[in-house]
């Protein structure tokens, strides 16, 4: 297969249990390189489970994942984590946060410096990262993971639940970020979404999932142009597509 066309993770035979019910049995999935890809489908469908088994925070049963068909230990990856007042470490500065990956990887102090303000430039930072994280507003703490996730340069991003905590204004400052990252950088990256609007706008592609045992609904592809404003909300292309993932998800939730 030509590069261009080789998915870039690839899930074969999946297996995951939960109190000796199957959630994920002989589960097969594959991403698409440099893409953003959403993950929706009714409530207990193990979303963020099989994310996080793609990015290695929940142990499989059974099956394999690769990516470019390399082992996880081989590839660098990115994390955003749901709760982001966790996430951070409240010890050490907003700007040695996103650092940190970075020294943690042995890189030079004038590399460091010069990755953290290449990323501040690309978020138009203009808080203070002297400031500790508890000094922060929940928008700017999350911006603050956004950029350390990206910081490293990883091959795959993910994300989980990047908006739920966040107000509109700070959702479409995320939404136009993740967007200049993705174009900047070509990063594929994966999103667990609670809600059908941020599913659909930043995705290249809707994995839509059943009920358990999960498997895959649809793939829905949506290919508006980046980047995508707030107006596109009301592009036909993204009212159509959106009533059609709707329309996969009622059908599911009724299964």
């Amino acid at each position: 297969m030509a590069a261009a066309a080789r998915p870039h993770v690839t899930v074969r035979g999946l297996y995951k249990s939960f109190a000796g019910k199957p959630l994920y049995e002989n589960f097969n999935l594959d991403l698409p390189r440099s893409e953003i890809v959403s993950i929706f489908g009714p409530n207990g469908c193990g979303k963020s489970t099989l994310m996080n088994m793609i990015a290695g925070l929940i142990p499989l049963d059974r099956g394999e994942i690769l990516f470019d068909g390399k082992t996880l230990k081989e590839t660098k990856i990115g994390y955003v984590f749901q709760n982001y007042r966790d996430a951070l470490f409240p010890w050490i500065t907003a700007r040695e946060n996103i650092a940190y990956p970075l020294k943690r990887a042995g890189m030079k102090k004038a590399d460091v410096e010069a990755r953290v303000e290449e990323l501040i430039k690309l978020f138009e930072i203009r808080f203070d990262l002297e400031r500790y994280p508890y000094e922060l507003s929940g928008g700017q703490m999350q911006t603050v993971c956004i950029m350390r996730a990206l910081a490293p340069k990883p091959e795959v991003m993910f994300l989980d639940e990047p908006f739920s905590a966040l107000d509109f204004e700070m959702t479409l400052f995320i939404r136009e970020k993740l967007q200049e990252a993705h174009m900047a950088t070509g990063t594929t990256m994966v999103i667990v979404s609670h809600d059908l609007e941020d599913a659909v706008f930043l995705a290249d592609h809707i994995l839509l999932l059943t009920r358990r045992p999960t498997k895959i609904s649809e793939m829905v592809p949506f290919s508006l142009p980046r980047p995508r404003l707030p107006e596109a909300m009301s592009d036909p292309e993204f009212i159509r597509v959106k009533a059609h993932t709707l329309e996969v998800f009622k059908r599911e939730m009724k299964a």
